[in-house]
Order: C-alpha cells, then structure tokens, then sequence
C-alpha cells in the first residue's frame, strides 16, 4: 500500500500559521517527532538519510524537516558512565548524578563549541527543497541540568547558599553551548524557524518554582528568541504539562508557537483565546492515549473537535499531544494526518 497524502509542501503555509498572520490555505502538520519505524512505513524502506527524511516529509504532508546538531554532552555516556538494562544510573530522581560539588563541575569533561557535530544541518541545508525549510531544533538546558545532578540533589541545591553555585555553573555552561548551536543554525537562510524544547511542567504545575526558571532558565530562551525575531521566523517552545503560570514568560521570551498544549493538562481552545491578544499559535494536542489505544474513529473524531474549535482565523498546526513513538498505532497516525486532510482546508466549515 502506498501511504501518500495530495498535498504540495508549502513552507509560508506552515510560517503563516505558527506567526498566526491569519488562514493559510490548510491546516500545516507538525511533529516534535516521529519514529523511524513509522517513516519507513510511509516511504516502504529505512528512513536514514536526509533525502529519505525529505521524501517522508512531502508523502505525509509536512512542510519542514526538523534538524538538529550532535551535542557529545548526553550523561548518560559521559566520565564513563553507561545505561544497564534501560535503565538510568546517571541522573535518578532519587540522589545525586554525576555532580555534586564545584571539583565535579572542573574535572568533567566538558565539550566545546567545536566539538558540536553540523554534519546533517549541513547536508539538510543542501538538499532541502525551495518549497520547504528546515526547523532548526535543539534544548533541555534545564533538563540537562537536573539530569547531571539528579532531581532530588538539584532540588535541595536551589535552597542552599553554596551549592547554589553548582546550579548557576551548569546554567551557564550548558546554555553556552546550547545557545551556540541556535546562534548556528540561525544563520542559515534555509532554517525557516527555531524550536527549543524543555519540559517545565507536569499536569498538575511547573517542577520547580517558576522564579528559578526565570532567574536561570528564562534569560537563554530569550536569547534563542532573539535570533527567530532578528530572522522574523517563528520560535517553538516544547513543554508537557500545566503551563498557565508560565506562558507570559515565554512570549515574553519571544515564543510564537506553544507544543504541544498536552490535552490531560490545557484546553488548546482555552490557550489559543486567552493569550490571542499575544499571537500564541497552537501545536498538537491529539491526545497521546488515543493515539496509541485508541480506534480510527476516536481519532478521526478528535481531530475534527480540534480543527473545528481550534483552527479557524489560523494559527493552528494539528501533531499530536507530545511526538509519535512506536507504541503510537501506525494506523492511528495515519489517520489523524488523513483526516487533517479531509478537514483542514480553509475556510473551516465544520
């Protein structure tokens, strides 16, 4: 069976509605990811290349290919370290990971800028056809942080007046380099949006205390914000959970675009009203147990609630409540874009 959506890639379209500059001509599509497994699936062999990543793109009716640079920072193999069985013996959130003083912080060994990998964007930004572009992706800076010290050890450390010191020199090494690879890809004319992601929140409220996302995280997202607005090209933020408290601070920080309003934790149709004076445009929110243990027709049926609720005046793009893993029912996915199709064209009479 040949999986091919009728639909021309059309980067403006998708640029029109993360920008919210009113109706394209349809609903764009738009994933944080999708696993190999599935892409292979769409195009009937491996997806491994960047041309293969571009073929899958325009059968399943993307605009975009999401590209991001090798960081050699992962804790998980760092200073020796391996995973066992799964399982992380690195940064649990029980206890302390691989730093728990200052000397830690000096004797790892840490990667410099030029030790950053733009082997792929390189070849993405040659390949890249004139009517898509490439969505420059990268982030944890936060996550990275606590990863390193385990939760609980990062957690007590924000409280303490000397370990303190550990926080704000992770902060500070890791948005470096982080912010390095944004400043990068931004450069390219071929990059037609950046996309930070960084979970913030559960369903319930932020992880930590908002005032240390604002005092250690905030100031590098808006950095990275900087270079889409200095570009005029939209600025993505990836975070599950309750983010009601926080969304100011990412428009503040430059944010057009919020992932992917999680369905159990925001109404998208709530998010998009309240902040609409501000331009928020929506991504995702079809809900990731559906996705995955779900019918078609329960599919099918979310998305038609949420073009209908969420697309019309634009600034919609339909994905799913978080990315597409492989325990997501291939004929779920499938559905969710095939009715996208069938729905998603401007104007929205549903």
């Amino acid at each position: 069976m040949e999986y091919k959506l009728n639909r021309t890639p059309n980067f403006e379209r998708l640029r029109r509605a993360l920008l919210c500059e009113g109706e394209p001509d349809l609903v764009p599509n738009l994933e944080l990811g999708v696993h190999p497994m599935h892409k292979s699936t769409i195009i009937g062999r491996p997806c491994v290349s960047v041309a293969d990543e571009i073929e899958f793109a325009r059968h399943a009716a993307y605009d975009y290919i999401k590209v991001q640079p090798r960081l050699p920072l992962l804790p998980t193999f760092a200073n020796g370290h391996t995973e066992d069985a799964g399982k992380r013996n690195w940064a649990t959130e029980n206890g302390s990971g691989l730093i728990t003083s200052l000397q830690d912080v000096e004797k790892f060994s840490w990667p410099t800028i030029s030790d950053i990998s733009y082997t792929r964007f390189e070849e993405a930004c040659t390949l890249i056809p004139d009517d898509m572009a490439i969505i420059g992706q990268y982030g944890d800076i936060f996550t990275l942080v606590w990863e390193m010290m385990g939760f609980e050890s990062f957690s007590y450390a924000l409280y303490d007046d000397e370990d303190i010191e550990i926080v704000e020199q992770l902060f500070d090494r890791i948005g470096t380099l982080i912010y390095s690879m944004f400043e990068t890809m931004a450069s390219s004319n071929k990059v037609g949006a950046l996309w930070y992601r960084d979970d913030l929140a559960y369903i319930g409220g932020p992880i930590i205390n908002p005032k240390y996302y604002r005092q250690y995280l905030f100031p590098w997202v808006r950095r990275i914000g900087d270079l889409a607005k200095k570009r005029d090209i939209p600025f993505l933020y990836h975070s599950d959970g309750l983010l009601y408290s926080l969304i100011p601070d990412l428009i503040d920080c430059g944010v057009t675009s919020l992932h992917p309003i999680e369905p159990k934790a925001m109404d998208p149709y709530e998010v998009k009203t309240r902040f609409a004076q501000d331009k928020l445009s929506i991504v995702g929110s079809i809900e990731m147990d559906t996705l995955a243990r779900g019918t078609t027709e329960e599919v099918e049926a979310l998305v038609h609630d949420r073009i209908k609720r969420v697309a019309p005046g634009g600034g919609y793009c339909l994905g799913s409540g978080n990315s597409v893993p492989d325990y997501v029912k291939f004929e779920n996915y499938w559905a969710m874009l095939s009715a996208g199709e069938k729905w998603g064209r401007y104007p929205i009479s549903l």
